[in-house]
């Protein structure tokens, strides 16, 4: 996801409603340091140092579309024990942003997940837990509840961690309120029984509880896509989206292809409450009107920041922003290439059968000109490359003081353009070697040239190629930017 189209999401999130349903948990973290083992066993001796609470599970969740702006009826099940009590106050602090629908069973405990952590790393964790279903008046109860809870929602948000609270009569419940109200049904469950959800929007399993529920492999696009097709006859879900960690998510919908959204590999300190992030941030972004393909990619960013913070912890707007940036620039940074890696792209983008196209020039100070000849040129192939003139090579073109900006700078502003997929720098005064080198489809120059008067246009021709000349934006050129500049510069001097 680009920065524009995430700040355009981000815009319209606040004032965005979801309801999420499910198994409410506390998660306990007790710190410490280790210095010693035990002479009663040889076990690590934690001196306790602090602890921390936090909601944990289906609040892991609706802490997450707070944290990302949103707001969010929990509806959630407690006991009458100090860790409900826990609950409880974790919840009241969070309004207005997480509005709590809790209810309280006194016949079992409120489920508590207690890891023992030194220098950043788990040395145990404790589980106290009920996972029978919930019955009777209990679980009437939570249907009433989640009617009130999905008031404004347009999304309801179902997270199953298989701990009793998600009955067949709660997945109804939520799926009637949904009909009446026009809300999408998304569910993320532990549980690996998803045909018991019924016509609900999209069920979000990982790729190995994709193959427990099929009996079919997952592990190559060919094979979910197969256990996917499977998974669509056996369960009555209009879609399946699949998370596959580092290979990014695939996504099945009723009459149509699979369609695969890579994800670009991050650093994992800790992954767990990754896909309470994820199911957030997809939960939300639907609900702020986002088509999916843009949700989806609104909650692969918001699971890759997660997956680089310890514990179950939230993921904010402004991390999401500072991660587009920090990708783009490693990304831009990535473009820039030797002529020798110049040529391996182009062979992978030609074993893909993508047309290549190239373009030189100085490109010294960027501008509007620069932009829109660049976007149009990369209207006519599906790659385009970039030759940019060294310093050197600039300097023996344009004269003494040029370039303004070195080749670094030059590279990376155009390499940082979504219409330039590689730029290869060049020494010598006419990129002849580089066209030789990648043997482009389509080779593009200003419309300020003939074609006869185009470096290497006789050569692209000779191989079945092309030459194009791409219309000049007038008013726009690196010396008259230069020439006001100057002007500029003298007036203020005189002033």
């Amino acid at each position: 996801m680009d920065l524009a189209a995430l700040q355009a999401l981000l815009a319209h999130v606040p004032g965005k409603r979801v309801a999420c349903v499910g198994d409410l948990m506390v998660d306990r973290f007790v710190y410490g340091s280790v210095s010693r083992v035990s002479p009663e066993a040889p076990i690590p001796v934690l001196a306790r140092q602090r602890e921390l609470k936090m909601l944990g599970g289906a609040g892991n969740v609706a802490r997450n579309v707070a944290a990302l702006g949103g707001s969010v009826a929990l509806v959630g099940l407690v006991g009458g024990d100090a860790e409900g009590q826990d609950a409880a106050r974790l919840v009241g602090e969070a309004r207005p942003a997480i509005d709590g629908y809790l209810v309280t069973d006194a016949g079992r405990p409120t489920t508590l997940k207690t890891r023992f952590i030194s220098g950043g790393q788990q040395l145990l964790r404790v589980d106290l837990e009920e996972s029978r279903p919930v019955t009777g008046e209990v679980e009437q109860r939570l249907i009433g509840t989640i009617r009130d809870a999905a008031r404004g929602a347009s999304v309801i948000l179902i997270s199953d961690y298989g701990k009793g609270v998600v009955t067949d009569a709660v997945i109804a419940a939520a799926r009637e309120t949904a009909a009446a109200t026009g809300a999408k049904v998304i569910v993320d469950s532990k549980a690996r029984a998803f045909a018991r959800y019924g016509e609900i929007d999209l069920v979000k399993p990982n790729a190995a509880e994709l193959s427990y529920a099929t009996d079919l492999p997952t592990g190559t696009d060919a094979e979910l896509e197969a256990a996917i097709a499977r998974a669509l006859e056996l369960w009555a879900t209009r879609g399946v989206l699949v998370t596959r960690a580092g290979k990014g998510v695939s996504l099945g919908l009723r009459g149509e292809a699979v369609r695969h959204f890579r994800t670009t590999a991050r650093e994992v300190f800790d992954a767990s409450g990754a896909g309470d992030t994820a199911l957030a941030a997809l939960g939300l972004a639907l609900a702020a009107e986002a088509d999916l393909e843009s949700a989806i990619a609104f909650a692969q960013l918001a699971s890759g920041v997660a997956v680089g913070k310890a514990g179950t912890a939230t993921v904010g707007a402004s991390e999401l922003v500072e991660a587009v940036l920090s990708a783009h620039s490693a990304h831009a940074e990535g473009k820039v290439a030797t002529a020798q890696r110049m040529v391996e792209e182009v062979a992978r983008w030609r074993a893909q059968g993508l047309r290549v196209g190239f373009t030189n020039g100085c490109f010294d100070i960027l501008h509007k000109g620069h932009v829109a000849y660049l976007a149009q040129a990369r209207t006519w192939c599906d790659r385009l490359i970039v030759g940019v003139n060294s310093d050197a090579s600039v300097r023996a073109l344009k004269g003494e003081g040029r370039p303004v900006n070195d080749l670094e700078s030059r590279a990376l502003v155009l390499a940082g353009l979504r219409s330039v997929d590689l730029v290869a720098p060049f020494d010598e005064a006419t990129p002849v070697k580089l066209i030789e080198a990648a043997r482009p489809d389509v080779l593009v120059k200003g419309a300020d040239y003939s074609e006869d008067q185009v470096v290497g246009g006789d050569l692209v021709k000779s191989w079945g190629g092309e030459v194009k000349l791409a219309e000049i934006v007038d008013g726009y050129s690196t010396t008259a930017a230069i020439a006001r500049m100057t002007r500029a510069q003298a007036d203020k001097e005189q002033a």
